[in-house]
């Protein structure tokens, strides 16, 4: 069983406590750290674990920390934890500075410390289904949009919306990036609220991710097109569809779709396919996989080097938002 101690209880923050409560097996919560006296005072209540005031002293007490604060501060308190030679899940994005996540892999490196990054999409369920049908992607769209909430405001829409298809993409595309163009626009908060972008990869793969967080309705959708397929995958409901083509030779029933493209080219019979998707709590599972990591000294997931890949890119996105606004 390994000690761990959380650091954040806002809305986040509370559900993985709750889920590491659960995971009793798995974890010991030592403690947890908040300013909020009366958020704090309330979890003492109801969970019976100690609240901590100074970093240092909650950290030397755990094998590894939950870090959930506001992204701010997530680079001091996994330097200190990183440091001690504790193992550190932290929230995305990792940091909003390239130089402090890449101080903290080195620290990682180190000190023999592990990082796992809360890219939480993949253990989306419907994703990870998805990834048998997703070969050669050559354009991808993604539609990412939310209800505005001012939780989330601290950093721009890039860093809190669309980094988690930044990441799945990144994930699916075997390829380095050519070129990026982006446009966004501040309507509520001080930074970009709405954004597009589109990167071009070497191998001819574009992406389309379009963000928002003052949509009427949320959506959480990505569309993957490559030769002879189709997949769409529905984060939010955790749907998989797919469409695929496949060489037609002779005669079909009254249930054959068939596609003829003529010029005396083979004939193409689509096939619509929606999996079944096994019903996952996708935080649960990074968090278990968390702990497997650590206990069998394996890779995580999401590992710091891939929360340094999206945060790249997604800084790439803003810089390149400045240059057309």
């Amino acid at each position: 069983m390994l000690k761990v101690g959380i650091f954040g209880i806002g809305h986040l923050g509370k559900i993985h406590l709750k889920i590491l409560s659960e995971l009793s097996k798995l974890y010991e919560i030592v403690g947890f750290i908040d300013p909020n006296n009366s958020e704090a005072e309330s979890i003492q209540k109801l969970y019976k674990i100690p609240r901590y005031h100074v970093a240092q002293d909650l950290i030397e007490h755990c094998d590894c920390i939950d870090i959930v604060t506001p992204t701010p501060f997530h680079f001091e308190i996994a330097k200190e934890a990183l440091e001690a030679g504790k193992a550190v899940f932290i929230e995305k994005p990792m940091t909003d500075k390239i130089d402090e996540a890449e101080t903290l892999i080195n620290l990682s490196k180190e000190k023999s410390g592990l990082i796992q990054v809360g890219h939480v999409e993949r253990f989306n369920s419907a994703f990870i289904e998805s990834k048998k049908y997703i070969k050669q992607p050559m354009f991808i769209e993604t539609h990412r949009l939310g209800q505005f909430n001012p939780r989330g405001i601290d950093v721009p829409v890039i860093l809190d919306l669309m980094i988690h298809d930044i990441d799945i993409i990144l994930n699916v595309v075997n390829s380095k990036i050519q070129k990026i163009s982006a446009t966004g626009v501040s309507v509520i908060s001080d930074s970009h609220d709405i954004a597009n972008a589109r990167i071009e990869f070497e191998n001819g793969c574009v992406a389309n991710l379009t963000a928002s967080r003052i949509s009427l309705k949320n959506m959480r959708k990505s569309r993957f097109f490559q030769k002879d397929a189709y997949v769409s995958v529905d984060f939010l409901t955790k749907e998989l569809e797919v469409v695929q083509l496949e060489d037609f030779v002779g005669s079909s029933d009254d249930f054959d779709i068939v596609f003829d493209p003529g010029n005396g080219k083979v004939k193409k019979r689509i096939l619509f396919n929606k999996p079944n998707i096994l019903e996952t709590n996708a935080i649960k599972e990074e968090l278990i996989s968390f702990h497997s990591s650590i206990v069998n000294k394996t890779p995580p997931v999401v590992s710091g080097e891939d929360g340094l890949k999206s945060l790249k890119i997604a800084i790439m996105i803003m810089e390149s938002m400045k240059k057309t606004n």
